[in-house]
């Protein structure tokens, strides 16, 4: 039937052109931005799988320096309990050295000299080594010492660990005498500020040789301490400590003027703490001290042994998490990296057909005219 006003010809190629025309525009945006899913339209249900895929890859890198930097941080706290180890092995030479008669009362005070200068490096060492800020060895960081590194992309895929205090810097002493002289009896007081943990140590020399008391906490206060460990006088209750309110304790002399000299006075923590309750002065101390440094010793090389061993479950969990991430990775480029050799031969073919389309729509159009034929 021969028409004018409806040429289905026409129409049908138009049609078809406007079809091949998206699928070309589709074809074309893939190239351009190498990626199939461009849109939900293009693969509703692949763009919601890659899009957890990407979440996932994502944490999974994050989990990756997660790792490392929680490998930094144990390195950081393995560096100081080296040095640790190191002055008390040192310390341990001073005592084995004391304990001979081979040396006077002049020697083992030098001796001793060093030995508490030592004790205090190792409680200065743990309240300052920091790592981003935060003091790793002074038992407060995370939960009394234990932390949480986060080495995977969701919730509780953690690896725990734990920094054994060294030392600390928290809290504050000071220090003043009166008395001694005239008649009077020396009265000595230390007072006690800033921040005390359970357990912290006060340690002092009278005369050269060492006192100590651990405090104890309660309210979040100091309120009391423990029983004194070694008044540390010439001779038995030549000097007596007492606590004089919740944050002085007074050492007083037995005797008027009897002086005493209260010196190497700090607070201490954890490993520093147990080491600066020994001296070297006499023999007998020395020897006493020999156990106190082994066992120290000890704990140290607990520590670095657990730290250590956490370095190394990091390392392969870091290992493991590139690995994952990587064929994630390669999971999701297959859902929604577009195939250029395909997408090239679709835009081939498309064009083709555009060209041979538009060639059909003229041919269509041009039809008409027979129609005039009829009509002459």
């Amino acid at each position: 039937m021969a028409t004018i006003n409806t040429n289905m010809a026409a129409n049908i190629a138009a049609n078809s052109m406007s079809r091949n025309e998206r699928s070309m525009s589709q074809t074309m945006e893939r190239l351009s931005t190498g990626i199939r899913i461009n849109s939900a339209k293009d693969d509703a249900a692949g763009l919601a799988i890659s899009s957890k895929m990407t979440s996932q890859i994502n944490g999974l890198n994050q989990a990756v320096r997660n790792a490392n930097d929680a490998i930094s941080m144990l390195q950081v706290g393995e560096g100081a309990m080296k040095g640790v180890t190191d002055m008390l092995q040192r310390m341990r030479e001073l005592a084995v050295q004391a304990i001979s008669d081979s040396n006077t009362s002049s020697d083992r005070s030098a001796l001793n000299a060093e030995y508490k200068q030592l004790s205090s490096e190792i409680n200065r060492i743990g309240g300052n080594t920091q790592w981003n800020g935060t003091n790793l060895l002074d038992g407060q960081i995370g939960s009394s010492g234990s932390v949480n590194f986060q080495v995977g992309a969701n919730a509780s895929q953690t690896v725990a660990t734990s920094f054994t205090a060294m030392g600390s810097t928290e809290g504050g002493v000071a220090f003043a005498s009166a008395g001694g002289s005239g008649g009077a009896v020396q009265v000595s007081t230390i007072t006690l500020s800033g921040t005390l943990r359970e357990g912290d140590v006060v340690s002092y020399t009278i005369d050269g040789k060492a006192g100590s008391f651990a405090v104890s906490i309660a309210s979040a206060a100091f309120d009391a301490a423990d029983s004194i460990v070694n008044v540390a006088g010439d001779t038995a209750g030549t000097v007596t400590a007492a606590f004089a309110s919740s944050s002085t304790v007074t050492l007083t002399g037995a005797t008027a003027d009897k002086t005493f000299v209260v010196d190497n006075l700090q607070i201490s923590r954890g490993v520093a703490g147990d080491v600066a309750k020994s001296d070297i002065s006499t023999s007998a101390s020395a020897t006493t001290a020999l156990g106190v440094i082994s066992t120290a010793v000890n704990a140290v090389d607990s520590a670095r042994a657990s730290n250590g061993a956490s370095m190394s479950r990091l390392e392969y969990a870091a290992d493991n998490l590139t690995n994952v991430a990587q064929n994630s990775a390669a999971a999701r480029s297959r859902i929604m990296d577009a195939d250029y050799a395909a997408e090239t031969t679709e835009l081939a073919r498309t064009q083709i057909i555009q060209q041979a389309g538009t060639a059909m729509l003229a041919q269509a159009n041009q039809s008409q005219q027979a129609v005039l034929a009829l009509l002459r």
